[in-house]
């Protein structure tokens, strides 16, 4: 979407088929009034701009740049602008099921459906959360991190604000773990999603994913991103070009191939491929675990 100042109202509205089709939507109002309306699921709503006026509960509350909006499934609620500007934000509406499936994964799902008891929330920390979240889901980016992402914002957000039970630790699944890390090994190019891996290693999604980052110190994707770069730097050790390298290990483009190998390494493919065959130069002492 463009930079919002830039010019007048604009939307963005899809479903994640990574996420079982929960609804997305990136906008910017300016003149845009919502009448009284409900939804069937949840709203999550990150402010990124200006700021939205909405009535709730029978009250009007006030959503400033920084904040998130909640808002239970059938809850009727309003919408307008706050600021001259309008407002803008990225927006998240999971059916009940979708977050439902979510604490089931984790045994946090018995006593029922929860609910947000605040409509404006100040929390930094899920505030990027989600919008970093709903910028995977707008990007070129595999399942496996897309669905990791999700759980792990939708557990935040509940256990901090919907007053549901701490998740049990993640306990120790070597044989799942060791499993798993061979699938991904045997798959760079083409990885499976949490969902199908956690399936392969009879785990439940979430619990799978934190079974993992307790054993290994990383999340799947972010794992799966150390291999991809340590064959990276087998095959251009053995004159392979960058090109034929990310075509060959699953990389979107070469320029991610590039982006990546330097955040990891400090230099580009290329040139960790030319002092390779003038007698391998460069020497490596720290391994990024970036996450990107």
């Amino acid at each position: 979407m463009p930079e919002p100042l830039a010019g007048g109202e604009r939307t963005r509205f899809w479903e994640s088929p990574a996420l079982a089709g929960v609804e997305l939507l990136h906008a910017r109002y300016i003149e845009q009034r919502f009448s009284p309306h409900v939804h069937e699921g949840f709203v999550f709503t990150v402010i990124e701009g200006g700021a939205q006026r909405f009535r709730h509960r029978g009250s009007d509350h006030l959503a400033p740049v920084g904040s998130m909006v909640l808002i239970n499934p059938d809850e009727v609620h309003t919408g307008s602008k706050a600021h001259e500007q309008g407002w803008w934000y990225r927006g998240f509406y999971p059916a009940p099921t979708q977050v439902q499936g979510v604490l089931e994964e984790l045994g946090l799902a018995s006593g029922g459906m929860p609910s947000f008891g605040v409509s404006v929330l100040q929390d930094v920390e899920l505030h990027r959360a989600f919008g970093e979240l709903h910028r995977l889901l707008d990007g070129d980016v595999h399942a496996l991190q897309q669905q990791t992402a999700w759980r792990e914002a939708i557990l935040l957000l509940f256990q901090r604000h919907a007053r549901i039970p701490q998740a049990p630790a993640p306990g120790r699944e070597p044989r799942a773990v060791a499993l798993a890390k061979d699938l991904l090994a045997s798959s760079l190019a083409e990885p499976p999603s949490l969902e199908v891996l956690a399936a392969r290693v009879n785990l439940s999604p979430f619990h799978f994913a934190r079974v993992f980052r307790h054993a290994t110190g990383l999340p799947p994707h972010a794992w799966l991103k150390q291999r991809r770069l340590e064959q990276a730097r087998a095959l251009l050790r053995s004159g392979c070009a960058p090109l034929q390298v990310a075509v060959q290990l699953g990389f979107a483009d070469q320029s991610h191939l590039n982006r990546q190998f330097k955040q990891s390494y400090g230099v580009s493919p290329g040139e960790y491929r030319r002092a390779c065959a003038g007698h391998c130069a460069i020497s490596f002492k720290t391994r990024s675990t970036s996450l990107d």
